[in-house]
Order: structure tokens, then C-alpha cells, then sequence
């Protein structure tokens, strides 16, 4: 027989060799729960070699092909004329002696007797996609021919109606299917059900969903009977849910096979399962899915106090689970910000940023603590997450009036010092050395390491960068703070007169990095406008294309030396600018990973509807050296003057390094990604993950612990349920609006003063037409709202939009060559969005809390920047 003699026909139901491609995917599992010691009933397998043995000897794949050749999936009566012409085949034809034999001999050495007849198709019962339903199964078969019999009916369900459709569906060509059969002693239950791992209504982890009802499992199955549904906590094995149904029926054993008969009356509204028995089947459940390592659908049968699984199933499809709906704080009596650098962090974070990046921001923190007095405020805590989302913990801050004001004097002398020092630390230190190794990084073959020595790396430049930005942040920002704040006031009220232009004249048309970036795209734009046909055939393009062609080593209807230059010089672009983050969580792609957020920028640019950034810059620089000299005409000498000078050099000196030393925050990260990646890339291929982007979805401790097990050529456990939760839980947070502060009431009190009039975001807003905010960008425009959640989405941006985020990073830039005004959640007078917003002459409100909530994409709003307020003209 062409060598298929040597296959079993039939093996024991715990046998090793009852792999899928033998026994199939019911069968595999099966096997899997024996070999575990789980209890299974016993029983044993008849191969998908004794289907094949049949089908061939009989003659009967070519007029199955053929039957199946004529379908048509949107035509039922196709599906259904096609399972009767091959029902009919199977029935007219015997199985061979041999097989016939072998499961005889099977069945005696089981004990005979009553036993249940199972399908297990090989494309069944498999993580990705569910068969259940699709081929059939026979309870309480007893004696030879009636075993026999079933296995024949069972093959032969291998091609009912929905199973051909299912198949066809799902693009399974009908030559690559086989089945076996699972024959196993029948278990005469007294009650039975299914037990779900992971809550499915609800996709709660920490929960378990047992259904249960009296007699075999069959009505449930099929739907005849309403059975109880017990939820129970699985840490603490509590029932938190409890619906006892009026079950009217039961499926039980007859001579013949099975039927329904009515529930006795005293057992209708009776619990099916004790509390004992409820814990029993939950910590049966709990093997299972530590078993499998994901969230399990498993059969279960009750006979005599004893419990026995009859299938169990990867669970393949849950709903998103909901979002909490509590800020519950980590500290009862804690006080807890979004600011400053969380400005950077809109979005939950990703465990591996949690783990790895937060605990490197604390310890330079620690380190700043220590130099200012205040090593009681930098614990390593003090940032912390609560919903996923970033958090500084201030409660060391929770103190009287008279104690805050004694921790603020004591650190003044050392901030000082800071201040004085800024920009020596930024541009002679900080920025060199994380340059100088991120460099180093990227000339390394990363193929080359071993998983040990990347993640080092990932780790040394984390803590590099988290030095960074410490040193922007105690030195840079809150110097050119204080500069604009200082000019501002003395400008204002000192020397400003009617006619004169406001102080935010004076600070713009500065070269930064955020600037350069859009500059340098237009200088692209500029140059592929005069390639032939180049332009012609980029407008033409989508982002999703040109994210496939631009590496491409050509671009048809472009000349091919044209496109490569175009390519050297946009991936030179990349190389510059394409740090620049949307978020500081390094799972979040920067510009050199997905350039197609560039694109409709560069789109624009190219259409010829662009103003010309050079100009605007330009105008805005001569607005303010016009300014400048009526200034200082005006005062000719005095101290008035010489204040006015030193205000105005210091202001202007710090208002474009703060750009450029925000700009820089993510200069490591597009190598950082890539080490991380490659890790990712080579625990694909070990099975532990399912995509290279899935590393960014584990803990420190569980990458380190794998990153050994690479090096050392073991196979580490597969994190793939694992990170399927934590991407769900991460989405499901994702949908939630933090709050500035909390607790949400009294929680913007700190150092005994209430900080609540000069925080941002205003979460508290009533729902009407008004949102309130920050006027950070002066002037009035009016437009359509464009809702925008991170650079997946920045293609939407369209020409004249409204712009509406969270909060906006550098690597937003682009879109504001789009926008005709700004909204953001968080933000104020000196964050990027505003600064931005001013070079570019548009409106800007910020700090609304909850704009991203409250708006939709295409309403009608007006954005006034003077008096910081939305207004919405379209519900």
C-alpha cells in the first residue's frame, strides 16, 4: 500500500504518536489531558490513515473532489447537494477487514460496552480558528457494528454542508483534510456543561465561566436547555455570579443512543454543582490552561462525584475586555500628576517600557533627589502607573502650608545651580555621550550578539537616554519656563504700549530641530516637483503604498535612477529626523520605522498649496527684529533698557534649545527598537512569541529569563496568551481619559497649596457646547475636527483640519503644516504643542482633559486661542 502499511490505524488514547496530523485536533487534545494524568475517559484513537486507507481502497477521492468542485459558498443548496452525493458514497461502500479488525480488537481490549464516537477533523480545534460543531458525534454506542457503524458516519461528517462551506471560507483546499476518530467509554453523567478559562462574556482573565446542566452534555450543546452559569473568581475561588436556571430537559442514555426527556421537577431549579464540586472544576480548569498556556473551552462530565473532560479547545475568540472603571490609587492617602515628562506618555504604557524605562527614569531621579535635598521625594516609585497609565507619585509632597514652603527654600540653592548650568550639560555632555553610543549601537551587527549582550545594550541606552532627558528637564525647560515667563511680565508692564505687538513676537522665527525637519521635507518635495513624472505618480499614491514601495528598488512610471535618488535622499531624511518620537514608550514606532506618517505632509508639499516654510519663517524673524529695534529705540539707555536686553537674549537663546533638546529625546530609540526587535525576531522563531512586536508586550524579568534561554540553545515557554491579555487589557485602557490628578477631588493639593487653577487638563468639565482650556496660540478659526490618536492614523489628516490629540510631541510636526488650528488634552503655554502652534500662526487651546472624548472626527468646532475655548457647532 505505497508504504502507508507501517501507519497505526489505531492507537491508545495517550499514545505519543497522536499527533494532529494522526488524530486530529480533538484527538491531539485528548491525548495531550491523558499523557498530563488529567481524567479523561478511556479510550483510543482511529487514525486519519485508516479515513485515507478507506477513501483510497474504495475509490472515492476523485468523485469527492468532484462534488465539492461545483460549490458555490453564497448558494446553501450547492453546500447541501454536494454532502448528500458524498453521504450517499460513503454509505454505499464497507470499511476494509483490516481497519474493520483493528478497531474491533481496539474496542474489546477498552472492556466494550457503551462508549461516545467522536470526529476530530486535522483542521479543528486549533488556536486560530473553530471547527466545533462542524462534524458529529455519537453518544452511547454499544456493541461491534454499532461502533463501526459510527466511525463510517462519523468520515463521512468530514463533508456535511457546513463543513464544506466553513472550509471554503477559510480558503482549505478539500484535498488537505482528513479525519480521525476518538472512541471512548461513555461517561453516564449526572450532570454535565462547559468551563470557560477566561471569562467570555466579559474577556476577565481573573475570572472563570462554568455552564452546567443534568445529564449528558448534549443539551447545552445544542442549545435545548438553559443551564446554570456560575462565575468565579479564580484567585480567590468566590462565586461573584450565580444564575440558577428552570432547566426543563436533559439529554440521557436509551438502548438505541441517546434522548431528551423532561428534568424530574424537584431538580429544575436545584444548583447542578455544590461549592465543593464548583472548587473542584475550577482548579481542574486551572491545569488545563497552564497545560495549554491560554484560555481553554472545556467539556466536562460529572458522574458518581467524580469528574471527567471530554474535549477541551483553545478559546478563539473573546471580546475586548472592558475598562476599568476606577482610579484606584496604589497609596490610600497618595497624591498622584500627569505632567512634564508624562506629558510624552499619552497612552498606556507597554509592560516592557513599564519595567525597563520607568525604573531607569527613577533612578536618575533618585540621583537628581539627592543633589537637591530631596532624596525623600525621589523614591523608586516616583513614577508609577495607575490604569496603564504613567503617574508621578507626590504623596512625600501631601504636607502642610509651613513644610512646603521650608522643602522649597532648601532646594532653591541647588536648582539654581542647575539653571545656571543647563546649557553646558545639554550640548558638552548629555547630548554627545547618548549620540556617541547610540551611534555605536547602530554600526554593531545586531545578528551577530547574542540576545544577552542586546538587551544590555537596550539597558545602556535607556539609562543614557533617561540621563538625557533629566538633564533637559532640571536644566532647559524650566530656564526657558522661567525666561519667557520673566520677558513676558517685564514686557508687558513695563514697555509695551497700545500699538505695540504682543511679547510672544519677540520669541518666534527661530530655527529649531522641529522646524529644520519640516524644512528639509520641503526641500524634498521641492526637488522631486522637478523629476518628470515623479510627483505626477507619488500623489497618486496612498500612505499604505507608498509604505510598500519606498523601498522598493523601483516605482513604476518613474525612471529608475529618478526613484533612486529619491530614496537616498528620503531615507536620508529618515536618518536625521527620524528620532523624533510620538510617544516616549519605545514599543511605539518612531518616523524611521514607518515613514508613511510623513507622507501626506510630503503630499502637500508637492500639490503646490504649501505655504513656503522659509517664509514664514522669515516673516515671523523679521516681525521680531523689527520689534526689537522700536524697543530699543524707544528706551535709547537706562535700566529699563539693559533689563530689557538681558530678558530678551536670555529668552530667546533657551526658546529654540528647548525644542532642539526635546527633539533629541528619542535619538537612541530607532536602534533601541531595532535590538529589540531582532531579540523578538529570534523568539519568533523559537515559538515563544508570534510576531517580532510582540517582545515590546513582556516584562524585563520574563525577556531576561527567555534572552538566557536563547543563548543557551533552550526553547523558552511561549508568552503568546500572555501578551494576547496584555495587548486586550492595553486597548481596552486605551479607551479611558486619565485625570490630571488623584484622587480626582483634593487631589491637585500639594506642598498644602492647591495647584488646581495651574493644572492643564480639565477633566471635571460639564458636557456642553464649551470646552475650556489653555490659549496658548493666539487668534480664532473655525473648521472641521479631526480626532488623531497616534501616527497610525495621521493620514486622516486632511488639508485645513482641526487637529485634536492628546498632547503632541516633535514628531507631530508634520501635521501641523495641515492644520488650521490645535486642541489638545494636556498642554499649556510652554509645551511643544503651543510653541509649535505659534511658529506656524494657528490657533491653539490645550489642556482641554478631554477633548480627545468629547469630539468627534468631521464636527464643526471653533477654536479661540485668545480666550482658550472650543466651541462645538455639530453633535
Amino acid at each position: 500500500m505505497n508504504g502507508e502499511v507501517h501507519l497505526p490505524l489505531v492507537l491508545a488514547l495517550d499514545d505519543p504518536a497522536a499527533t494532529l496530523e494522526r488524530v486530529g485536533g480533538k484527538g491531539a487534545s485528548l491525548a495531550r489531558l491523558a499523557a498530563a494524568g488529567l481524567p479523561v475517559p478511556a479510550g483510543f484513537h482511529v487514525t486519519t490513515t485508516a479515513y485515507q486507507r478507506f477513501v483510497q481502497e474504495q475509490g472515492l477521492q476523485g468523485e469527492i473532489l468532484a462534488a465539492v468542485s461545483s460549490i458555490s459558498i453564497d448558494q446553501p443548496s450547492t453546500l447541501e447537494a454536494a454532502s448528500q452525493r458524498i453521504s450517499l458514497l460513503f454509505a454505499q461502500h464497507s470499511i476494509p477487514a483490516d481497519i474493520a479488525a483493528a478497531i474491533r480488537q481496539a474496542y474489546a481490549e477498552l472492556g466494550g460496552g457503551a462508549v461516545a464516537v467522536r470526529s476530530s477533523a486535522t483542521a479543528e480545534d486549533l488556536p486560530e480558528m473553530s471547527f466545533a460543531g462542524q462534524q458529529e458525534t455519537y453518544l452511547n454506542m454499544q456493541g461491534e457494528d454499532m461502533v463501526l457503524e459510527a466511525v463510517k458516519s462519523c468520515w463521512a461528517s468530514l463533508w456535511t454542508a457546513r463543513a464544506i462551506g466553513y472550509r471554503a471560507r477559510h480558503n482549505i483546499a478539500p484535498e488537505d483534510v482528513s479525519l480521525a476518530v476518538v472512541v471512548q467509554r461513555l461517561v453516564p453523567a449526572d450532570a454535565a456543561g462547559i468551563l470557560f478559562t477566561v471569562n467570555p462574556l466579559t474577556a476577565a482573565h481573573e475570572q472563570v465561566m462554568i455552564n452546567a446542566a443534568w445529564g449528558l452534555g448534549e443539551a447545552i450543546v445544542g442549545g435545548q436547555v438553559t443551564p446554570d452559569t456560575l462565575v468565579v473568581d479564580k484567585e480567590s475561588g468566590e462565586v461573584v455570579e450565580r444564575q440558577i436556571s428552570s432547566k426543563d430537559v436533559m439529554t440521557v442514555r436509551t438502548a438505541e443512543g441517546t434522548h431528551e426527556e423532561p428534568v424530574p421537577l424537584e431538580k429544575r431549579t436545584q444548583p447542578v454543582l455544590s461549592a465543593k464540586q464548583v472548587a473542584e472544576l475550577v482548579r481542574l480548569g486551572m491545569q488545563v490552561e497552564q497545560l495549554y498556556k491560554q484560555p481553554m473551552d472545556i467539556e466536562w462530565a460529572l458522574h458518581e462525584e467524580h469528574f471527567f473532560l471530554v474535549q477541551a479547545r483553545p478559546i478563539t475568540a473573546l471580546p475586548e475586555p472592558a475598562a476599568p472603571r476606577e482610579w484606584k490609587l496604589p497609596k490610600a492617602n497618595g497624591r498622584y500628576m500627569r505632567s512634564s515628562v508624562i506629558e510624552l506618555m499619552p497612552d498606556p504604557l507597554s509592560p516592557l517600557f513599564t519595567t525597563l524605562g520607568l525604573p531607569a527614569w527613577n533612578r536618575v531621579y533618585k540621583q537628581l533627589g539627592e543633589e537637591l535635598g530631596l532624596s525623600f521625594l525621589y523614591n523608586d516609585s516616583f513614577l508609577t502607573t495607575v490604569n496603564g497609565y504613567a503617574y508621578y507619585d507626590l504623596s512625600a509632597l501631601n504636607v502642610r502650608f509651613k513644610d512646603g514652603v521650608r522643602i522649597i527654600t532648601l532646594s532653591l540653592k541647588e536648582l539654581f545651580k542647575l539653571l545656571k548650568t543647563a546649557q553646558k550639560r545639554l550640548e558638552e555632555d548629555a547630548r554627545p555621550r547618548y549620540a556617541a553610543l547610540s551611534q555605536q549601537w547602530e554600526a554593531v551587527d545586531l545578528q551577530q550578539e547574542s540576545a544577552a549582550r542586546l538587551l544590555e545594550g537596550v539597558t545602556e541606552l535607556v539609562k543614557v537616554a533617561s540621563e538625557y532627558y533629566l538633564t533637559i528637564q532640571s536644566g532647559v525647560l524650566p530656564a526657558a519656563y522661567m525666561s519667557e515667563a520673566a520677558f513676558t511680565a517685564f514686557y508687558e508692564r513695563l514697555i509695551r504700549r497700545r500699538n505695540d505687538p504682543p511679547a510672544l513676537t519677540f520669541l518666534l522665527g527661530f530655527t529649531s530641530e522641529p522646524i529644520r525637519a519640516e524644512q528639509a521635507l520641503y526641500d524634498l518635495a521641492r526637488w522631486a516637483s522637478t523629476q518628470p513624472r515623479l510627483a505626477d505618480v507619488l500623489l497618486q499614491l496612498s500612505s499604505e503604498q507608498f509604505r510598500e514601495v519606498y523601498q522598493a528598488d523601483a516605482l513604476a512610471g518613474v525612471d529608475t535612477d529618478i526613484w533612486q535618488s529619491f530614496r537616498e535622499r528620503f531615507i536620508a531624511h529618515l536618518k536625521r529626523f527620524g528620532h523624533a518620537i510620538y510617544d516616549l514608550d519605545f514599543a511605539k514606532p518612531v518616523p524611521a520605522d514607518d515613514p508613511a506618517t510623513l507622507f501626506e505632509t510630503l503630499k502637500f508639499f508637492l500639490s503646490g498649496e504649501a505655504p513656503n516654510p522659509y517664509d514664514r519663517q522669515n516673516e515671523a524673524q523679521m516681525r521680531r527684529e523689527r520689534a526689537t529695534l522700536i524697543v530699543l529705540t524707544r528706551l535709547k539707555r537706562g535700566p529699563r533698557l539693559a533689563a530689557f536686553k538681558k530678558l530678551l537674549k536670555w529668552a530667546q537663546t533657551l526658546a529654540p534649545l528647548r525644542e532642539d533638546g526635546l527633539a533629541d529625546v528619542g535619538l537612541g530609540w530607532p536602534v533601541v527598537r531595532k535590538m529589540l526587535r531582532e531579540i523578538g525576531r529570534r523568539l519568533v522563531r523559537s515559538r515563544a512569541l508570534a510576531t517580532e512586536d510582540d517582545v515590546f508586550w513582556l516584562t524585563l524579568s520574563e525577556l531576561q529569563q527567555a534572552v538566557s534561554l536563547l543563548d543557551h540553545g533552550q526553547t523558552p515557554e511561549s508568552y503568546q496568551d500572555i501578551v494576547s491579555k496584555r495587548r486586550a487589557t492595553w486597548k481596552s485602557q486605551s479607551t479611558m481619559n486619565p485625570p490630571v490628578a488623584l484622587p480626582q477631588k483634593g487631589g491637585t493639593r500639594v506642598l498644602g497649596m492647591d495647584f488646581a487653577r495651574f493644572m492643564p487638563a480639565r477633566t471635571e468639565q460639564e458636557s456642553h457646547d464649551v470646552l475650556k482650556g489653555v490659549g496658548a496660540s493666539p487668534g480664532r478659526v473655525t473648521g472641521t475636527a479631526r480626532v488623531i490618536h497616534g501616527p497610525d492614523e495621521f493620514q486622516q489628516m486632511q488639508q485645513g483640519d482641526i487637529l485634536v490629540a492628546r498632547i503632541t510631541t516633535p514628531a507631530w510636526t508634520p501635521l501641523f503644516a495641515l492644520a488650521s488650528g490645535v486642541i489638545t488634552d494636556v498642554g499649556g503655554p510652554l509645551s511643544h504643542s503651543s510653541i509649535v502652534a505659534r511658529e506656524y500662526h494657528i490657533p491653539a487651546v490645550l489642556g482641554t482633559g478631554m477633548a480627545t472624548e468629547r469630539l468627534r472626527s468631521g464636527q464643526r468646532v471653533t477654536v479661540n486661542g485668545d480666550v482658550g475655548t472650543v466651541t462645538i457647532h455639530e453633535k
